[in-house]
């Protein structure tokens, strides 16, 4: 299905050239400026050195468990109007069935911040965030940033980023997105999909073959070939969104007919033109699948890699399933236990739950096609349930006037709104112990409500929308799309057509029309950000969490689910971190945030005194955090959170071997947090509760010193020396460290575009 060519080629006449056979090319630097992905780049870049780009965002976007916090940032930072297009949209607190009014303070908040600073607001259930802007902001040509990890709009021709909040107070504040510039990555598709194969199989099999060894880590990667002419819009858009998952940077796909026939669809044909390689661009590796050998594919907890076909797992359930409950038990760490076996029944894998959701699943193309297969049959009146979630309302009301809506209501789905929630776990919850196959776009840990620290664990499998209604149709056995006779949608139905009218009457668009005399509305779990303190000459730090896991997620950092109700309160919000993971993370941590505190007003805590005359340290000089120890941390989840939290807590420093993302790290530098690094083969034998003291850290960081010995002094007494890495900063994220948060920098004067 999909095969990895792991070295440089060129696009030669539509051909695939390896790099040592190609004769009479430009070298790789030169060629690789002839991919769509670098004539974009270079159109939005503001930086004059070629390995550095410096971006210029031309719309951005965010959803309501982070524009709150963006706002609030980029007020304290001196925001007046916003600079571009800025969507607020309201797909993640929609439900308010946790914490009273809170989630609907924040979407007053948004609209009044739409009002004062020129801005645009989608309200609740009108549109998840990716929907909208596919049908309202992309462009050929364009770049969107958006503070979600799922920011991909590569099939409309157009670059989208997922960063933390952080990235975007930079270019409400007229600043860059500041990267180094990026490796490209040729995907080759050729072929046609079977009958009953959907996007999300492809897209499965896609992260499945990239993610393990991290092939497109930080890359961009760019869909050509002749299988793009045999997937519409929606399919393309349907393995786009996925490629978040492979932890590559970003994407593009070359555009077509197909696409033109899309912006004319949406209104705004001007925003199409055609995009395509020159002859000659270089790939500094290449990506090939062939769609025609794409089977149905299930990919089991915890990660989308997790993936198998559905034939494989039929075949041989038992094997498998162990297998996965050994990986996922280890990672639960003992606090609940995951039973998949019980979901084999006679030989046959049964579910307990199908969902179809958001900017993966709840796709036009999905629906109308899980319709077709579920029209005439019944979901039944067993433990299986299902539900639908189309990603928009004028996608609602395409479904509800081509009749899919009611064929899958006839079966026993449920329709409902325009909802992120299931994706993060917030709504369709599974009961305890059981199985839920989602079109959706993450099956992490704790993403379908689990709480393993009370006992209750439920397990997620990610399917395509075909497969699932296959399943649901099979009264919950397992089922793949392709082993079902089901009649196909014609070309009519499978036309997608758009109405904004909606939008139109219930959308604020307010860009270009800022009010400075409109107040912003709080409401009372609307809080301003505390106190960030700054760093000193010194640092000194204690391990409050080690995490020996191979990769750790955001969502361990800071689970979503119920804790999304408080994402605009940084000191409530903060009482989660690590919550589900080391729950003594918290304590711990303001524990030492006490003493920074104690030493700020003057006086001289005892405990960190007694520490530095060890290591001859002055306590005037050195500031006090805390720090967390992981593999491999920050994989998932765009959520600056999973950073700010720590910084709340007293975080001043984050050790580890590599984060598992760009966007993580950048979250942990906005908030001046020192993202430290080892080499791989340095031992780390540091348990919670030693100290690592780093002198001279700030200067090191000022001069761009990259190699930095620290000294830990262990709960026993003893010292040693511990070497670590600070490299590849911007001059601009040295400072913003030095200063102790990107809020501080920008009160010092600087980087006010």
């Amino acid at each position: 299905m999909v095969e990895i060519i792991r070295q440089g080629a060129y696009l030669i006449d539509g051909q695939i050239i390896p790099a040592a056979q190609a004769q009479g090319q430009s070298d790789p630097d030169e060629a690789r400026e002839k991919t769509i992905a670098y004539s974009i780049l270079r159109a939005h870049n503001r930086s004059g050195e070629p390995g550095k780009l410096r971006i210029k965002f031309d719309a951005l976007i965010s959803h309501d468990i982070t524009f709150v916090g963006i706002i609030q940032t980029a007020k304290a930072s001196g925001l007046k109007e916003f600079p571009v297009p800025y969507a607020m949209t309201n797909c993640h607190n929609s439900l308010c069935a946790v914490g009273g009014t809170i989630n609907e303070d924040d979407h007053a908040f948004g609209l009044s911040a739409a009002k004062k600073y020129g801005g645009i607001y989608v309200p609740a259930n009108q549109a998840v965030i990716h929907q909208y802007a596919r049908e309202r902001l992309a462009g050929c040509g364009k770049m969107i940033l958006g503070s979600d990890s799922h920011t991909r709009y590569g099939a409309y021709g157009c670059m989208g980023v997922g960063e933390g909040g952080g990235e975007l107070v930079k270019q409400l504040l007229e600043n860059t997105y500041d990267v180094a510039a990026p490796e490209v990555v040729l995907v080759y598709l050729d072929g046609k999909p079977r009958k009953g194969v959907g996007p999300q199989d492809v897209a499965i099999a896609l992260v499945a073959a990239t993610f393990p060894k991290g092939d497109v880590k930080n890359k961009v990667l760019e869909f050509v070939g002749p299988g793009v002419k045999e997937l519409s819009c929606d399919y393309r858009i349907g393995i786009d969104v996925m490629t978040t998952e492979t932890s590559c940077l970003t994407s593009i796909w070359e555009t077509d007919e197909t696409i033109r026939k899309y912006y004319e669809n949406v209104g705004r044909p001007e925003d199409f033109r055609e995009l395509k390689p020159q002859n000659g661009a270089y790939y500094d590796r290449v990506v090939r699948i062939d769609l025609s050998k794409v089977e149905c594919m299930i990919a089991l907890p915890f990660h989308p890699s997790i993936a198998y076909t559905v034939h494989e797992l039929q075949a041989d359930p038992e094997r498998i399933f162990a297998e996965v409950e050994e990986a996922c038990n280890k990672q639960l760490g003992g606090k609940v236990t995951m039973d998949l076996r019980r979901n084999i029944v006679d030989g046959k894998v049964t579910c307990d739950q199908g969902v179809i959701v958001g900017c993966s699943g709840g796709m036009y193309e999905n629906i109308v096609e899980a319709a077709h297969i579920l029209e005439g049959g019944s979901i039944g009146n067993g433990y299986f349930d299902m539900s639908v979630y189309p990603s928009s309302t004028p996608v609602s009301l395409a479904i509800t006037r081509n009749g899919a809506a009611a064929k899958l209501m006839e079966a026993g789905c449920v329709i409902k709104p325009a909802f992120c929630g299931p994706c993060f776990g917030a709504g369709d919850t599974p009961a305890n112990n059981t199985l839920s196959i989602r079109h959706a776009t993450r099956n992490f840990a704790n993403r379908e409500g689990s709480k393993p620290g009370n006992g209750q664990i439920s397990a997620v499998a990610l399917m395509d929308a075909r497969s699932i209604a296959a399943t649901a149709r099979n009264g919950g056995v397992l089922t793949a799309a392709t082993d079902i006779d089901y009649e196909s949608p014609d070309a009519g139905e499978l036309e997608y057509r758009y109405d904004g009218s909606v939008y139109a009457k219930r959308c604020y668009e307010g860009f270009g029309k800022a009010d400075p005399s409109v107040e912003l509305r709080y409401g009372p779990n609307i809080k301003d950000w505390p106190h960030m303190p700054r760093l000193e000459d010194d640092l000194l730090v204690r391990l409050c969490a080690v995490i020996h896991d191979p990769v750790t997620t955001t969502d361990e950092l800071i689970p979503s689910g119920e804790t999304s109700s408080y994402r605009s309160n940084p000191i409530g919000l903060s009482e989660f971190a690590l919550s589900r993971r080391v729950p003594e993370y918290v304590g711990r941590s303001k524990a030492v945030r006490a003493l920074e505190e104690a030493r700020e007003a003057g006086e001289a805590p005892a405990e960190a005194a007694e520490i530095l005359a060890r290591t001859g340290g002055d306590l005037r000089h050195t500031t006090i955090g805390s720090c967390v120890f992981a593999n491999k941390p920050g994989d998932g989840s765009a959520r600056e959170q999973a950073a700010s939290c720590q910084k709340v807590l007293g975080g001043f420093a984050n050790i580890c071997y590599e984060y598992a993302t760009k966007r993580y790290r950048s979250n942990c530098i906005n908030w001046g947090i020192v993202p430290f690094t080892m080499d791989a083969g340095t031992a780390f034998s540091c348990e919670e509760g030693d100290w690592i003291y780093i002198p001279g850290v700030k200067k090191a960081i000022a001069d761009g010193v990259e190699d930095i010995t620290a000294k830990v002094i262990r709960k026993d007494g003893s010292l040693y020396d511990l070497p670590l890495k600070c490299a590849g900063l911007t001059a601009d994220e040295r400072l913003i460290l030095q200063e102790g948060c990107l809020m501080n920098y920008y009160a010092a004067g600087y980087g006010k575009g």
